[in-house]
């Protein structure tokens, strides 16, 4: 089931909300109960027998919890994420590597496993559990239906963000839900929801029809980069805010998960901007036990290496995925040794564009060959031309959307809600235009037949 489904706006969500809020209801545990009975129905729609391996997924991560503040810390923690990782790589890396070392014939011909959607999140989300338990961030959960309710909520359970334990461990047992919360929750559902359907979807279907080509002109490769950059980026932050605006609408407070990425001058501050919680979670969970940058600059190096090689390695069993983080890894390193973005002053937010904009090429891609390929037509190395009719055509039937696109990727309204003239301004029409978008997007959702999710494959 997605957010932006019919089963999900129509019957799921207002069905969740009465129950929720039934005035005869109001206790703590049932409310927790009825979240999680309702997060299990949720993953339960589109993945049923993979509700058990969450459920198992979550008793082992209860269990191993309740060990860490005791005696052989260290073996139980190693235990708990030597289970997790593992029931990670087999389903999301096994095929892939038995393909590689070719032993996918005889007995194994045929073998593959079907992936579960959301495994990296929760998997995440499990360890960042034993990860914070451990290090007394947060108190071991007696309560096997709170780590579950942790785990399994719905709003982030399939396509992040990533929560920390500590960061709602308190609010599982303690929220206090009130109206100002559920308006502005349901107003950031309205423009995740907006993002989603009436941008997204669009960009997608014209990047889609545009790699799919076989012979492309420069210009027209170029238009396709510009609207899978797009694609991505209102797809993943309308997910992101769908699920804090849900949250919020229930009483908890998940972290922001994207500040607006495209306009960073370089790699570095597009990794603060973008996935942040992806991000954060490496650097607290990886990059610092390692040794951070407190080493050698050799260790360093090698630090940000791995965490640069599991960032692409986490996003799926290809080698785009790989090569992708390890792209960030040789920008992130000439950036601090060469101060590159400093010595082109303004022109470091083009370079970056630039830079962004390769990097999903081949994250978008097939396979390597398939994303030199393209990489190789956009630069001008290959290619049918500079334009081509496909350019004309594609670009006149999207530009005012491709523009549109690309002016909601901007700070914009923020910019302009800072605005003293525009602050009485916004606050009157921001309600009114939020139905009238919330309509729209109704009317788009039904009757529309693309609505894929780009981080449920992750």
């Amino acid at each position: 089931m997605v957010f932006s489904s019919t089963v999900f706006l129509f019957f799921f969500l207002p069905l969740v909300l009465c129950l929720y809020y039934n005035p005869l209801l109001t206790g703590r545990r049932f409310r927790n109960c009825l979240l999680l009975v309702a997060s299990l129905f949720f993953y339960a729609w589109g993945e049923p027998a993979f509700v058990f391996l969450l459920m198992l997924s979550v008793c082992v991560g209860w269990f191993v919890g309740r060990h860490l503040q005791g005696k052989r810390r260290k073996v139980w923690l190693a235990l708990g994420v030597v289970f997790h990782v593992g029931l990670l790589f087999v389903f999301k890396y096994l095929t892939f590597l038995l393909g590689e070392l070719g032993l996918l014939h005889g007995p194994l011909q045929g073998f593959a496993l079907t992936l579960p959607i959301g495994i990296s999140f929760f998997t995440f989300q499990l360890l960042s559990y034993l990860f914070d338990v451990y290090y007394g961030k947060a108190e071991a959960q007696k309560n096997l239906l709170s780590v579950a309710l942790y785990v399994a909520l719905f709003p982030q359970l399939i396509a992040g963000p990533i929560v920390r334990y500590e960061a709602i461990a308190a609010e599982i047992s303690g929220r206090r839900e009130n109206l100002d919360d559920f308006t502005e929750g349901m107003l950031r559902f309205i423009h995740g929801l907006a993002k989603k359907v009436l941008i997204a979807n669009y960009m997608g279907q014209l990047a889609d029809t545009i790699f799919a080509m076989e012979e492309m002109s420069t210009g027209t490769a170029w238009l396709g980069a510009v609207a899978y950059t797009l694609q991505i980026y209102f797809d993943f932050s309308g997910y992101s805010d769908m699920a804090i605006g849900l949250g919020r609408m229930f009483g908890f407070h998940f972290a922001e998960n994207f500040n607006y990425p495209y306009i960073s001058r370089s790699a570095t501050e597009f990794w603060r901007r973008w996935h942040i919680s992806l991000g954060s979670w490496f650097r607290d969970y990886v990059y610092i036990p390692l040794g951070g940058n407190r080493c050698s600059k050799f260790r360093w190096v090698l630090n940000l290496f791995a965490v640069w090689a599991l960032t692409g390695i986490w996003h799926g069993a290809n080698y785009t995925f790989l090569v992708w983080g390890l792209f960030y890894f040789v920008l992130l390193m000439m950036e601090k040794f060469t101060r590159l973005p400093e010595r082109l002053g303004r022109l470091s937010h083009i370079y970056a564009l630039i830079a962004i904009m390769v990097g999903w090429v081949m994250f978008r891609s097939k396979d390597l060959g398939a994303g030199l390929h393209y990489l190789a037509v956009m630069f001008g190395f290959s290619g049918i031309g500079l334009t081509d009719d496909f350019f004309y055509m594609y670009l006149e039937e999207t530009y005012v959307l491709v523009s549109l696109a690309i002016i909601l990727s901007l700070p914009v309204l923020p910019w302009l809600k800072e605005k003293a003239w525009a602050v009485k301004a916004v606050t009157a029409i921001e309600p009114v235009a939020a139905f009238g978008i919330f309509l729209l997007t109704l009317a788009v959702t039904v009757s529309a037949s693309y609505n894929p999710f780009i981080y449920f494959n992750f």
